[in-house]
């Protein structure tokens, strides 16, 4: 894979990666342990996942009447990735895991993604079971989280209601205690939980023993009623089959049924589901007069966390799943590149103009040698191993969050509430720009299945959905994150852009990217201050998206400056070259572009706002 000189390069000449093992957690690593990792990742993700890629686009999940049945190399690849150690890598070694830094985990993972995102590689399994080790019992860590690390069973999480879509507040599924006793249940007090979740990514399959789902749902009031808003969200573990307290199967099915296989446009090797609790389809424990309705119906669910607690705990998950659905995004782009620089660096097509026109009589040149397919492939290159530095700068953050100073732990902390949104976004919509450049590359044929990249096109577009719109991620980082704690996490990622342009500034060859980039910090400045000049929250979020635009670019940007520092001044190597132009293309054809964004959001633009609902 083409991925891997670029992952060296991010990890260890900029990331200095390697120097994560001076810290106590990481002591017994090396780069050594690091290439380990990232050279088993790299083989499993070809020899497994890349195969088959059009495979699981093509065969996909099937309901037979009693289960979802998924190809063989789809099994076969989950086991190889359980087998690896992956899933509980990060954990600790009295956890079965390795103590692997998270940047690490990421970019081996990045192999998996760039292969065939849609066969999976446990993502929402892993995001269950960390939150559960931060919010679960001792009992809850033991006989589900710990079952999810060792491969026994899968997670899942429950959001999303047909009804309701992203507006967790207005979810409708119900809890209720279990008769009584519930609160003295071993495995946490047990509910009964009644309502539909939509969209629910591996929600049914036969890849492990059992599911573990995390579900969001409201335990009525005093007055029987669902308490308004997201302050009556609770959070609760319903496994597919019940367990014990050894986390054996004890043989029953809990009230959890498949209502149905959502077809999407891409991803179409990962299971999607609409999913039934409670409706009384498989009744649980009706001999002991449990159940909504005294026989059985309900599904049984054990409390994580405290009672109206729920959000708080499952942002623990969503935020891990943000950065990950961002290194999809990234991978995906960059897998649509590589793809395309393959089939321009071959397909001959066109010959060059000169100055009496073009000579017929000449043999025809390889499309890359055009300019036009050039900026194409310029354009992939700098948005996607842009993004890629992006998220392992945040994954980088994240190890410091864990491992750091307590200065540092809290910089982490903030610097991350800001570029999560970004991280997640930005790749979403300009590595499928990528994707989109990458059929034009292949002309006509890149619209036939016969080419790869119409799949990544597909199997991209669904992450600008995934795990918050950008509308939802640009309300999140303009209506909160730029201005949480008096604007502290702007101020610091203003520093950490700021200290960039210093160092740049004594480059002869990047100080003009330099001081356009610090002209393109103030405007951000500028226009974050405009926006919330009338402290009204309606005018300052009107023009969300195209600020989060902006400011994604000019994080790019940054990004690629601190990438462009490390490459040494002199005869440079064809890499060190590319990545030369790739900052230096960001520079001059993206980064202008805020201009226009960030003039709708300074001036609060009522254009969009003031729509009549009638004149559409």
């Amino acid at each position: 894979m083409r991925l891997r000189p670029t992952l060296d390069f991010l990890l260890y000449d900029w990331l200095k990666a390697d120097r994560l093992s001076e810290r106590a957690r990481f002591a017994d690593h090396s780069r050594e342990t690091f290439d380990a990792v990232l050279d088993t990742c790299e083989r499993i993700a070809r020899e497994k996942y890349a195969p088959f890629n059009r495979l699981v686009d093509t065969e996909e999940p099937r309901f037979d009447g009693e289960k979802v049945v998924l190809p063989q190399a789809t099994h076969e690849a989950h086991r190889a990735y359980v087998e690896s150690g992956m899933v509980s890598a990060a954990q600790d070694y009295d956890e079965g895991g390795m103590q692997l830094p998270y940047t690490i985990e990421a970019a081996a993972n990045g192999f998996f993604a760039v292969a065939s995102v849609s066969i999976g590689s446990s993502l929402l399994t892993k995001g269950n079971a960390n939150l559960l080790m931060v919010h679960g019992t001792e009992m809850q860590k033991q006989v589900f989280a710990r079952n999810e690390f060792g491969g026994r069973f899968t997670g899942t999480m429950c959001l999303s209601e047909p009804q309701a879509g992203s507006s967790l507040s207005d979810i409708t599924t119900r809890a209720v205690p279990d008769g009584d006793g519930f609160e003295s249940d071993p495995l946490g007090p047990r509910y009964r939980l009644k309502g539909n979740k939509m969209w629910i990514s591996a929600g049914e399959n036969e890849l492990a023993e059992n599911i573990v789902h995390l579900v969001l749902a409201k335990i009525p009031g005093p007055d029987g009623k669902l308490i308004p808003g997201t302050r009556g969200i609770s959070l609760f573990i319903v496994p597919k089959r019940l367990v014990g307290t050894d986390g054996q199967l004890t043989g029953e099915r809990n009230d959890v049924a498949l209502a149905g296989l959502n077809h999407k446009l891409g991803w179409r090797g990962t299971t999607n589901t609409l999913l039934n609790f409670g409706e009384g389809r498989y009744p649980v424990r009706a001999d002991q007069g449990g159940g909504l309705d005294g026989r059985g119906a309900g599904a049984i669910g054990y409390l994580v966390g405290k009672p109206h607690e729920g959000l708080r705990c499952m942002f623990h998950m969503m935020n891990e799943a943000r950065i990950g659905i961002g290194m999809a995004a990234t991978a995906l782009g960059l897998a649509g590149y590589y793809a395309s620089l393959e089939y321009a660096m071959n397909r001959p097509q066109g010959r060059p103009v000169g100055a009496a026109g073009k000579d017929p009589s000449q043999p025809q040149v390889r499309i890359i040698e055009h300019a036009d397919v050039k900026r194409m492939l310029l354009a992939q290159k700098s948005y996607g191993e842009g993004a890629l530095a992006l998220m392992l700068y945040c994954a980088r953050l994240v190890d410091e969050q864990h491992t750091g100073t307590p200065e540092a732990v809290d910089e982490a902390r903030l610097l991350l509430e800001v570029l999560t949104p970004i991280a997640k976004s930005w790749p979403s919509e300009f590595c499928l720009e990528a994707n989109s450049l990458a059929i034009q590359v292949h002309g006509g044929y890149g619209y036939t299945r016969d080419f790869p990249v119409e799949q990544y096109w597909r199997d991209n577009r669904l992450n600008m959905i995934h795990e918050g719109t950008h509308g939802i991620q640009a309300a999140d980082l303009l209506g909160r994150k730029v201005v949480m704690e008096g604007g502290k996490g702007l101020q610091l990622v203003a520093g950490r852009i700021n200290r960039t342009i210093e160092a740049a500034m004594q480059r002869p060859d990047l100080a003009e990217h330099a001081n356009a980039l610090a002209r393109a910090l103030q405007h951000v400045g500028a226009a974050t201050k405009a926006a919330w000049a009338t402290g009204e929250p309606a005018a300052a979020l009107a023009n969300a998206v195209p600020y989060m635009q902006a400011f994604g670019h000019v994080v790019i940007a940054w990004i690629w400056l601190d990438v462009a520092l490390t490459v040494p001044a002199g005869t440079r190597t064809p890499a060190e070259v590319g990545r030369l132009h790739a900052a230096r293309y960001f520079f001059h054809y993206e980064l202008p572009k805020i201009g226009a964004w960030l003039r709708v959001v300074e001036t609060r633009d009522p254009t969009c706002a003031t729509m009549p609902e009638e004149a559409f």
